[in-house]
C-alpha cells in the first residue's frame, strides 16, 4: 500500500489533472465542440485513472486492516457515496433494481453491525482473557517469589543445622574419646586391681610363712631357755626354714609376666613416640631407628651394670646382720624387689646418654641433645633393672649389623627386602630368657648389607658428638652410679 501511494504521489496526477482543466478553461470559448468533447473525457480517463488507484490503495488499506478494521468507515462513508452517486449516474434501473440494491445493502449493512458486534463481544472475551491471564501471572510471580523466599529460608537453616550437625558429630567425637580413655584408664585401674589382688595374696602368703616363722621360733626360744639333753641343731639343718621361699621367688611369675608386657608397651608406644619426637630434628628414618635401638641397647647395659653394683653393696651391707634360712644372694634379691625404688635410674640415664654421645654409628644435629630421650632411656632402665632380679634373668640379645637374619629372633620390617639374607640395621632388639626367645625384636634387611656396614665402621665420630664432660660433672655422674651406704642402713633393710 505504501508503494502505491508513493508510487501515486510521485506521478503528481492531480497537479497535471488540474493544470489541463486550467488550460482547458482558458480555451474554451476558443475550441469548437469536438475539441472541448476530447478534452472532457480525456479528463475523465485522467480522473478514472487515478480513482482505480485510490479504490487499489482502498483495497490494500482495507486488507491490512483485517475483517473487522475500518468496517465503520465503509459503512457511513464510502457505500452512501457509491449508493447516491450510483443512483444519480444511473438514473435508468429500474425501481426493482433499486429496491434489490437496496435490501443487499441493508443486508450487508446487518451483516456489518453482527460480524462488529461478534467482533466486539470476541475482543472483550479477550480482553476478559487477557486479563485473568494477567492475574495468573501476578499470582503465579507472587508464588513463585513465595517460593524462592521459602527456599532461602531453607537454605539458611539447612546451613544452620549443618553447622549444628558438625558440631554435634565433632562433640560426639569428643565424647566417644573421652569414652575410650576412661575405657583404658578403668582397664589400667583393672590390671592394677588385679595386680594388687595377686600382691595380696602374696602378702597373705608371707603372713602366714612369717607366722608360722614366727611359732618356730619361739618354740626355739622356749627350748633353749629350758635344758634338753638334745644337742641344738645348725641354723642350716632346719628342714622347714631352708624350704620356705622369699618374697620374690613367690612373685617371680607375677613380675615376669609384667614385665614381658611393659617391654612389649615400650616397643609398641614408647618408641613411637620416641619416634616422632626424634623426625622433628633428624629426616632420616634409618638414623632415628638406629638411635632409638642403641638407646635401648645401652639402657640395658646401664641398667645390668646398676644391678650388680647394687646388688654388691645390699650383700656387704646384710654380710653383717643375715640371720634366716635362706641364702644371701635370696636375700638381697629379696630386698631389691621390695625397695625397687632406691634405684638410682638418673644416673644411668646420664651413662645411656654418654654413651650414645661416644657411639661413632649415630649422629645429632648440633642444636639438640640424646636427652630428649630421656623418658624413653628411663623407661627402659627401670624395665631392665627390674628384670635382673627374675631367676632366670631377662636380656637382650646379641646384635651386630651385617650379621646372617634369624627368623627365630627378629622379624622383617615393612620396607625390608623379604629375599636379602643379611640384616641392614636393628629397628628393636629380642628378649632373652636364656636361650629362650620371649619376644622377637625387629630388623631391617637390604641387599648389600655387609658393605654397607663396612663404609659405616670407616666413619670417624664426629667432633659434635664427641663431647666429653667436665670432670665436676664427671665426678658427680661417677658417684651417682652406685648407692651411698648411708642409704643401705637397717632402717631399709
Amino acid at each position: 500500500m505504501a508503494d502505491c501511494l508513493r508510487r501515486l504521489t510521485n506521478t503528481s496526477s492531480f497537479s497535471v489533472l488540474q493544470d489541463k482543466l486550467e488550460s482547458w478553461y482558458k480555451d474554451y470559448r476558443v475550441f469548437s465542440c469536438d475539441q472541448n468533447l476530447n478534452r472532457c473525457c480525456e479528463l475523465i480517463e485522467l480522473t478514472a485513472k487515478i480513482q482505480g488507484q485510490l479504490f487499489a490503495i482502498l483495497n490494500l488499506t482495507a486488507a491490512e486492516g483485517g475483517h473487522y478494521a475500518g468496517v465503520d468507515t465503509l459503512k457511513t462513508r464510502l457505500l452512501p457515496w457509491l449508493s447516491s452517486r450510483f443512483f444519480m449516474s444511473t438514473p435508468s434501473v429500474s425501481n426493482d433494481a433499486s429496491l434489490q440494491l437496496l435490501q443487499d445493502s441493508v443486508e450487508k449493512d446487518r451483516k456489518l453491525r453482527e460480524l462488529s458486534a461478534c467482533h466486539e463481544s470476541d475482543m472483550q472475551k479477550m480482553e476478559t482473557q487477557l486479563c485473568s491471564t494477567r492475574i495468573q501471572l501476578d499470582s503465579a510471580r507472587a508464588e513463585l517469589f513465595d517460593a524462592q523466599k521459602e527456599l532461602g529460608e531453607t537454605k539458611s537453616k539447612s546451613a544452620t543445622t549443618l553447622l549444628a550437625t558438625e558440631d554435634e558429630i565433632l562433640q560426639l567425637k569428643a565424647d566417644l574419646q573421652s569414652a575410650h580413655e576412661q575405657i583404658e584408664f578403668y582397664k589400667k585401674k583393672l590390671d592394677a586391681l588385679d595386680d594388687y589382688e595377686r600382691q595380696i595374696q602374696l602378702l597373705r602368703q608371707e603372713v602366714s610363712y612369717l607366722s608360722s616363722e614366727k611359732a618356730v621360733l619361739q618354740e626355739r626360744l622356749v627350748r633353749s631357755r629350758t635344758p634338753s639333753p638334745l644337742p641344738r641343731l645348725s641354723r642350716s639343718s632346719s628342714p622347714t626354714r631352708s624350704e620356705s621361699p622369699t618374697r620374690a621367688q613367690l612373685t617371680i611369675s607375677s613380675r615376669h609376666t609384667r614385665l614381658v608386657s611393659r617391654f612389649s608397651d615400650l616397643y609398641a608406644v614408647d618408641r613411637h613416640e620416641a619416634q616422632t619426637l626424634l623426625r622433628r630434628y633428624i629426616t632420616d628414618l634409618e638414623m632415628v631407628q638406629r638411635i632409638i635401638f642403641i638407646a635401648v641397647v645401652e639402657s640395658f647395659k646401664a641398667a645390668k651394670l646398676a644391678y650388680c653394683q647394687f646388688k654388691q653393696h645390699v650383700r656387704k651391707t646384710l654380710s653383717t646382720s643375715h640371720f634366716g634360712p635362706e641364702s644371701l644372694d635370696d636375700a638381697a634379691v629379696d630386698y631389691i624387689v621390695r625397695n625397687l625404688d632406691l634405684y638410682d635410674v638418673q644416673a644411668s640415664v646420664n651413662d645411656v646418654i654418654n654413651a650414645m654421645n661416644r657411639n661413632p654409628r649415630i649422629s645429632f644435629p648440633p642444636e639438640v641433645d640424646f636427652a630428649l630421650l630421656s623418658t624413653l632411656i628411663r623407661d627402659t632402665c627401670r624395665v631392665a633393672f627390674a628384670m635382673q632380679t627374675l631367676d632366670p634373668a631377662l636380656d637382650l640379645a646379641f646384635a651386630s649389623d651385617g650379621e646372617l637374619f634369624n627368623d627365630s629372633r627378629y622379624r622383617r620390617s615393612y620396607d625390608s627386602e623379604f629375599t636379602a639374607p643379611l640384616v641392614m640395621y636393628h629397628v628393636w632388639p629380642a628378649l632373652m630368657e636364656e636361650n629362650i626367645v620371649i619376644m622377637k625384636g625387629e630388623a631391617v634387611t637390604r641387599s648389600g648389607a655387609l658393605w654397607t656396614r663396612s663404609r659405616s665402621r670407616s666413619r670417624s665420630v664426629s667432633p659434635i658428638r664427641s663431647r666429653s664432660l667436665s670432670p665436676t660433672r664427671s665426678l658427680a655422674w661417677s658417684s651417682k652410679r652406685c648407692l651411698s651406704p648411708e642409704r643401705l642402713t637397717a632402717d631399709h633393710l
